[in-house]
């Protein structure tokens, strides 16, 4: 039974392509090896994890909000307490909802309560090469993504000019003396120089007794009471989030065209929008990133997706009339807005 599990941290900004990397790492993985998938979205409806490739993956979707913010840590803290009672994998691969401040994650793996079971070793950063530079001087959950990351992927440069991807990368150099950078197409890097499958599957021996945390089992009660106490400290990231809100709507027209027309009369500022739709019995993926969008058939099986012809947008509070004007073009009904950080 292994004795620790590695973990990794995915980020980057919304729609650059994180689940793209994710399922390059899963095609990869050894049989012999035991994965977790953690999947985080902004939406209160998940989509990111109906696009997780793999049958026989274990894996927890947790949404409506960042697993590092007040809003949804508690299920966070949960399920890594799960992770090491019960399941005890050899990775755990987390892919954080694109305006994640993900700089309380290392802290998070060391609480007493997980007895040393987690081991951070790399933070990617997934960044959309067309995007990336109007995403950033908007949203400064892209600063904390970039600040606290080693590794760049710098995403989708067929897309962008040699122009774009030099800002790009001069923005991360801000941050970073030495960034290490890979410009590349539907997140392709050698996974090899991350990842190391071959290594033995021990706990650090050296580690201080008094770091070794707490070993017995917490009661519901007690757990319960020490996530209350972790988020009642100051020493909790309380960094404002980026103000966006998600809202899902129910497309219950038959014709792709009225998908495509409601994509082109979107507001500008929304920054995100994704959901599975149908036409004559074949299951289409629509995919927005800032003004970008396409519609394309799907390979993930009818029985998979759970949210058909539901498509959630992502935007500031003022871009949610644009899109209710938007879905005047076709059969739209408003599902209802969702705004993860106002349940804190």
């Amino acid at each position: 039974m292994s004795e620790i599990t590695r973990v990794y941290l995915i980020t980057g900004f919304l729609g650059s392509g994180k689940t793209t990397f994710l399922n390059r790492i899963i095609d990869d993985f050894p049989k012999d090896k035991k994965l977790t998938i953690l999947v985080n979205e902004f939406g209160e409806i998940g989509v990111d994890g109906t696009l997780v490739e793999g049958d026989e993956i274990d894996m927890m979707e947790i949404s409506k909000g960042s697993i590092f913010c007040v809003c949804v840590k508690t299920d966070f803290i949960k399920g890594l307490y799960e992770l090491k009672n019960k399941v005890q994998p050899d990775f755990l691969l987390i892919e954080s909802t694109g305006v994640a401040n993900p700089s309380d994650l290392k802290k998070d793996l060391k609480l007493p309560i997980f007895d040393n079971r987690f081991h951070f070793m790399d933070q990617f950063c997934v960044i959309d090469a067309v995007h990336f530079i109007d995403a950033y001087n908007v949203y400064a959950s892209l600063e904390k993504q970039i600040a606290s990351s080693t590794v760049f992927i710098i995403n989708k440069i067929d897309l962008a000019s040699p122009e774009t991807i030099a800002e790009t990368k001069k923005v991360i150099r801000q941050f970073h003396p030495d960034p290490s950078f890979f410009e590349t197409t539907y997140a392709d890097i050698p996974l090899g120089s991350f990842f190391d499958f071959t290594a033995p599957a021990s706990s650090d021996s050296e580690t201080p007794e008094s770091e070794k945390g707490i070993s017995s089992r917490l009661s519901e009660e007690e757990l319960e009471q020490f996530i209350d106490d972790l988020l009642d400290s100051p020493d909790l990231e309380i960094t404002p989030p980026d103000a966006l809100m998600s809202v899902a709507y129910h497309w219950e027209g038959d014709k792709l065209e009225q998908i495509r027309a409601m994509a082109k009369a979107l507001p500008s500022s929304i920054v995100r929008a994704k959901g599975f739709v149908e036409e004559n019995d074949c299951m289409y993926l629509f995919n927005y990133v800032m003004g970008t969008w396409t519609v394309e058939e799907t390979a993930v099986p009818k029985n998979r997706i759970k949210h058909q012809n539901i498509v959630v947008f992502i935007g500031p509070p003022e871009s949610m009339e644009g899109i209710e004007q938007a879905s005047r073009t076709g059969n739209w009904s408003n599902k209802g807005v969702f705004q993860p950080y106002s349940q804190s």
